[in-house]
């Protein structure tokens, strides 16, 4: 089995923890038993250099929240310790209903995933920023997912209204769900589990 590096199994450890704290429904503690599972099992780490993209300047506003103070702190805390190791990407495709500033006020990056810092296809950990006024596209996708978020910011899915999860909260996106989130004065910053169903057989 593969050796995944220290920071890296740090933080997936304080993910999982911290996940699992927020879930408030069966059907995200269900999922992310089954990522934990799949996780136990480690993937190829290859050697990547991190890039960034300049609407991650937005990403000192996050900083100071870490020092372990809360679970959401020390989660940070791991992330910062990673991030320089992040490709940062925008997101390419259908902008139904994004906002004019979308392009350059959003960023991506996979921790865990395809064309993450472990490459896999069973899960996929990532995080998502928006810089103020952002508002990101509709979109689905058919593994299910399991948001957790790091500041204000508004999200839907479905038929659903605005709502605000607030630093430390969680929410469950079935699989195939219309989806979106939105900035309001603030920056916004989420992590964001999928589960395919290849991890079901972990």
């Amino acid at each position: 089995m593969t050796s995944r590096p220290k920071p890296l199994q740090d933080f997936l450890s304080v993910a999982l923890d911290v996940f699992m704290e927020a879930a408030s429904g069966s059907e995200s503690q269900s999922a992310l038993s089954r990522i934990e599972r799949a996780l136990a099992k480690s993937a190829p780490v290859p050697a990547q250099e991190g890039r960034c993209l300049p609407v991650c300047s937005h990403l000192r506003a996050f900083e100071e929240k870490g020092s372990g103070r809360t679970a959401l702190g020390g989660l940070l805390d791991r992330f910062f310790e990673l991030e320089p190791r992040l490709v940062w990407r925008g997101r390419a495709g259908d902008m139904t209903n994004a906002s004019t500033n979308f392009t350059e006020g959003h960023a991506n990056a996979v921790i865990v995933g395809p064309s993450g810092m472990e490459r896999r296809s069973d899960v996929w950990l990532g995080v998502s920023l928006l810089a103020p006024h952002v508002r990101y596209p509709d979109h689905s996708h058919p593994p299910e997912e399991i948001y957790l978020v790091a500041s204000k910011g508004e999200f839907r899915h479905g038929g659903s209204n605005w709502f605000e999860p607030g630093p430390g909260g969680s929410f469950y996106n079935s699989p195939g769900i219309d989806h979106a989130m939105r900035s309001r004065d603030t920056p916004l910053l989420a992590f964001w589990f999928l589960c395919s169903g290849d991890a079901d057989q972990a």
